[in-house]
């Protein structure tokens, strides 16, 4: 009997989940296993998807279904509950329930490079990947600060792009994307930053993976910032649902 898993998005043109699974089962022998992309454009769908796969073990789950997912599954792990997103389920007797593995994913990937400078930072975008980086750095004891272009979204510990001038660089060292300017095919595109106040204090890590240099990432290593882009984060978080979905 097959034993199925999958990735659930809108668009999956730039994910190497697939890729990394497929080789993940051919090195363990595991061919009755396999990995497909789901790719739906809405949620209202996901029940179909469910019936129609009832061998489905394990799903990721990508942009932009983060937290639109949560309604639509019976169970959440603490850790999803209070950040408010999952990025990956676990499917038993077609009882779903989710679980947020980014925050482990970030956190393990993050740890090498962070240092004494980087104990406040900001957080590029609002949404799920968002929510579990602010969680995972709180977590470690760093401060943390979003920046939004979405006006409706402006609170106290809410910047807007133009609010950032020097004087917020320098008290913030890290800088995290996790919108997805840049990411393949969009590569030109990137977060509207003030890139000439990056030194080589800052830390910039960007969630995107592919390409694996973005031009937030380049602008900011112009400027001697160290660089990180987000392909160790995907290989620690896709392990860690791979832990999940194989558990008891």
């Amino acid at each position: 009997m097959v034993e199925l898993f999958g990735l659930l998005g809108k668009s999956l043109k730039h994910s190497f989940s697939k890729p990394y699974f497929e080789n993940k089962f051919k090195a363990l022998h595991l061919t009755d296993y396999r990995f497909e992309n789901f790719e739906l454009p809405s949620l209202r769908d996901f029940p179909e998807l469910l019936k129609n796969n009832p061998r489905l073990k394990g799903l990721s789950v990508t942009l932009p279904y983060k937290e639109d997912i949560i309604p639509y599954l019976d169970a959440l792990s603490e850790e999803a509950k209070v950040i408010g997103a999952v990025n990956s389920i676990k499917i038993i007797n077609g009882e779903t329930k989710g679980y947020n593995t980014d925050v482990f994913g970030f956190t393990q990937s993050i740890k090498p490079f962070l240092d004494f400078n980087h104990q406040q930072a900001l957080i590029l975008g609002t949404g799920g990947a968002a929510k579990a980086v602010a969680y995972a750095l709180k977590k470690i004891g760093v401060e943390i600060r979003f920046v939004t272009s979405d006006a409706k979204k402006k609170k106290e510990n809410v910047f807007m792009y133009a609010e950032l001038n020097a004087y917020v660089f320098q008290s913030h060292k890290l800088i995290v994307n996790c919108t997805p300017l840049g990411m393949f095919p969009n590569e030109a595109s990137f977060p509207p930053l003030p890139y000439e106040h990056f030194s080589s204090e800052h830390l910039a890590y960007d969630l995107v993976y592919n390409p694996a240099e973005t031009v937030f990432l380049r602008n900011a290593a112009e400027k001697g910032a160290s660089v990180v882009n987000g392909l160790s984060m995907l290989k620690l978080q896709a392990e860690k649902s791979w832990e999940i979905w194989n558990s008891a």
